[in-house]
């Protein structure tokens, strides 16, 4: 393909504004995190974004992993990330295929009212007096319930426009020699809606692993907290002075998994979300 002198012009304009846009947004903030977390506290204080004159790194991010019980909050957060993305891309992808398939008026207000959970979020009170009936309340597992129940949204209202999308004679063809829902699930449906679902679930890796709201309230000891539970004490821990060298490394270490999986990830999302589309 032969791009013409306009297209160029316009490819080069809109990389120069996108990268104007992406400074102050992207990159002064990264930048000031990065820089801070290496001062000592007198300096970071000041929140500037010059070079540190002492570089502070190492006793920095040593007292975050010591104090601020990064290794368990990590450990924690992959507990309750994994099977909450494991459960709400099966389950969610099952539903997906129910109501793609699916003409009636009962199935369309049913995924409706599961789409607008993406919108609305559930009331706090009756999900702690429900985790508290199931005697999980302040648990891991009750807070995986959670996210899953939460989450599931995100994965049903992404997969169904790309099941409706698809034709149907691969699964009739299998019903005919034999396969049962079950079979056709896990070896058609599922291979099928995987570009979609690998968008679905980096999406919900970052959703599930940066919620705080019901961490605060559905977690208890620091034995159970997630990481942005843990920066959170930890920033509330330093009293009335607040240690922004020792926060900012915090806020790193908290970021860093996400940072480097959308880096490795972030040409599949596109793709994936690319060809739900063009299905």
């Amino acid at each position: 393909m032969i791009l013409t002198r306009r297209d160029r012009v316009f490819a080069v304009v809109k990389y120069v504004l996108l990268s104007l846009f992406a400074i102050p947004w992207i990159v002064i903030p990264i930048w000031t995190v990065l820089v801070n977390s290496a001062k000592t506290p007198a300096e970071a204080a000041a929140l500037g974004m010059g070079l540190p004159t002492q570089w502070n790194v190492l006793e920095n991010y040593g007292i975050v992993f010591t104090d601020g019980d990064y290794l368990v909050s990590l450990f924690n957060s992959i507990v309750v990330t994994v099977p909450t993305i494991v459960a709400v891309v099966l389950i969610g992808a099952a539903a997906a295929w129910a109501f793609g398939r699916s003409r009636g008026w009962t199935s369309k207000t049913v995924f409706y009212v599961i789409s607008l959970s993406m919108l609305i979020p559930p009331t706090l009170l009756p999900t702690i007096f429900l985790l508290q009936t199931i005697q999980l309340d302040g648990s891991l597992p009750g807070y995986i319930l959670v996210m899953i129940g939460t989450r599931l949204g995100i994965v049903v209202f992404l997969a169904t426009g790309f099941v409706r999308a698809l034709p149907d004679d691969l699964e009739a063809a299998a019903t005919i020699d034999g396969a049962n829902r079950f079979q056709i699930f896990t070896r058609i449906v599922l291979p099928l809606l995987m570009p979609v679902l690998f968008s679905a679930t980096v999406i919900l890796i970052v959703f599930v692993w940066s919620d705080f709201f019901f961490a605060q309230f559905l977690l208890t000891g620091s034995a159970r907290q997630t990481l942005p539970l843990a920066l959170y004490n930890f920033a509330n821990s330093s009293g009335q002075t607040l240690r922004w060298n020792l926060v900012f490394a915090h806020v790193v270490l908290t970021a860093l998994p996400l940072l480097v999986a959308y880096v490795f990830l972030q040409r599949r999302v596109m793709g994936g979300l690319t060809e739900g589309a063009l299905r």
